[in-house]
């Protein structure tokens, strides 16, 4: 009997937050983080002071942190005190945990404040150093898991929280961060304090700051939101060029899925290790993003479209990433559709195909693997591209209305939450009537794809082409088939398909001068055709 209800809590705490390693605290909820940080130019250490408002759900006497402690080498946070309502609490700090002990137990409901005061040279996650011309400099990174090696919080996306940076930094450098910049004051000659702060909830994975040399420029208004470029100051006229393209996905995405969720959106030029870094409101972008060329449309719409499917709306599991990663890449993909018509959609679209089937021999894993463990390993052309495919393949089963309304219904659904794959399966379930239960689990939870071998032979007398698919792959997988019959007319037939071989028989009232599989680009597949003598 034990083992059956623990079987059973095991199957609900799945079913609720999937299966990645993060030990949740579901007795605390955080609601706000301050973080006020100092930085200078003679050494790398920052001091911070760090007021967490804490919810308790549940009565507890401590509850734990994420803090990356010393390393004996002289990096990582040594946390110095801890206080609440005036009283110096005791605290073990172990690895990068940090556990707060409380006199006395607090009652569910109460929210409380706890001050954390801690100083030391962070070994990652707030990068400090030269950029790409010699200047200092200070830029947040903190996907996926980084921000805990420089603040203390909760490093996982499930808990949210508002957030106000208060940056005391030397005054030459100009500082962005996440939220509104709510005060710009000049402490000494020679030091400035710079506030920003946030209207929603956000996790720890896309808040940030950037402190450098900025030039910037304030776009003004796209849809009412307000638009700024924040790029090196020898790079102000190349950055002012490229980052304005920003504004035509910034539209389409108002346009087609919901207002935008914060108060700005700034491009940012920075030292971030990754192409470009959705961080919310403030993008960051690799500092060789900056031309002046023109070229970087597609990053620029991808990481835009991050500001609601992966910021706002966000995988209660790392390893349903997809529905952060998988989501903007196709967005991107349907504002070029957009802008510049179906041929460039398909284009893309092929060119994800390759690489996804390309990857598979190597990586035959599914887009939700719930045997990965290593949350640094979570990216990858299944988490990107096979992702967007999945995404491209249900807006044809269920029709391009159904599709966006889904999708639409989705985000605000989950909008500042937390979602898992079942949960947008749901809402596309209940938009457009259908049963996509073997379509989620064959294309998201299963690894590969149909792997067709199509062979086809016309008989004159009969007037008949017979067709013969066969999946190469163990199991088969079940999808409509497009065909185009080239020549004869050149119309398109559609086949189901749902078994290792099958058969067809088609009218044609002359040869076809070949036949094509999947000419519309709607199917995430590989393959060939071949007539038969």
């Amino acid at each position: 009997m034990h083992k059956v209800i623990l079987c059973l809590l095991l199957m609900i705490t799945k079913s609720v937050h999937g299966s990645d390693p993060y030990p949740r605290n579901e007795s605390i909820d955080i609601r706000n983080y301050l973080f006020r940080l100092e930085l200078n130019d003679s050494t790398d250490r920052i001091a911070g002071e760090a007021t967490l408002t804490v919810r308790f759900k549940k009565s507890v006497t401590a509850f734990e942190i994420d803090l990356t402690g010393p390393d004996g080498q002289g990096r990582g946070m040594k946390v110095e005190n801890i206080t609440s309502g005036g009283r110096i609490l005791t605290f073990e700090h172990i690895g990068n945990r940090v556990r707060i002990n409380l006199p006395s137990a607090i009652q569910p409901g109460e929210d409380r404040n706890f001050t954390i005061w801690y100083q030391g040279i962070p070994d990652d996650g707030l990068i400090i150093g030269k950029n790409k011309f010699g200047d200092r400099g200070f830029f947040g990174d903190n996907w996926p898991d980084r921000a805990h090696h420089w603040l203390p919080c909760i490093d996982h996306p499930y808990d949210k929280a508002t957030v106000e940076f208060a940056i005391v930094a030397p005054a030459h450098y100009e500082v962005i961060a996440t939220g509104k910049k709510v005060e710009e004051s000049y402490l000494t000659k020679n030091q400035k304090l710079t506030r920003w702060k946030t209207s929603v909830i956000l996790p720890t994975k896309v808040i940030t700051i950037g402190v450098t040399h900025f030039a910037i420029s304030y776009e003004g208004l796209v849809s009412n939101v307000p638009m700024e470029s924040w790029v090196y100051a020898e790079n102000r006229n190349e950055g002012f060029k490229d980052y304005a393209m920003a504004a035509g996905p910034l539209s389409f995405f108002i346009d087609r899925i919901a207002p935008y969720p914060y108060e700005k959106l700034a491009n940012v030029q920075s030292k971030t290790r990754w192409g470009g870094l959705e961080n919310a409101g403030n993008i960051f972008y690799t500092e060789n993003s900056v031309t002046g060329k023109g070229t970087i449309e597609g990053l620029l719409s991808h990481e835009i479209a991050h500001q609601w499917f992966g910021d706002s709306a966000s995988e209660a599991d790392w390893q349903h990433v997809w529905l952060s990663e998988g989501f903007a890449t196709y967005m991107a993909h349907l504002y070029f559709e957009a802008t510049y018509g179906r041929l460039r959609l398909a284009q893309d679209m092929q060119a994800d195909r390759s690489k996804v089937t390309a990857y598979y021999p190597q990586n035959p894993t599914p887009i939700v693997n719930e045997q990965l463990m290593d949350i640094n390993k979570v990216l990858s052309t299944n988490t990107y591209q096979k992702a967007s495919w999945v995404l491209h393949m249900l807006r044809h089963e269920v029709g391009d209305q159904k599709f966006w309304e889904g999708v639409r219904a989705y985000y605000q659904k989950y909008q500042l939450g937390n979602a898992l794959t079942d949960d947008f399966r749901n809402v596309m379930e209940s938009v457009s009537g259908k049963d996509l239960k073997t379509f989620f689990q064959q294309w998201i939870f299963r690894s590969g794809h149909p792997q067709i071998d199509a062979t086809w032979k016309y008989d004159a007398g009969k007037k008949i082409v017979t067709l013969t698919i066969t999946q190469k792959q163990a199991v088969p997988f079940e999808f409509p088939l497009e065909l185009g019959l080239e020549g004869a007319g050149g119309r398109t037939e559609k086949v189901s398909i749902n078994a290792k071989k099958q058969e067809f028989r088609l009218s044609s009232s002359q040869k076809p001068s070949g036949l094509v599989l999947d000419p519309d680009t709607w199917l995430l597949f590989e393959g060939s055709v071949r007539e038969l003598k």
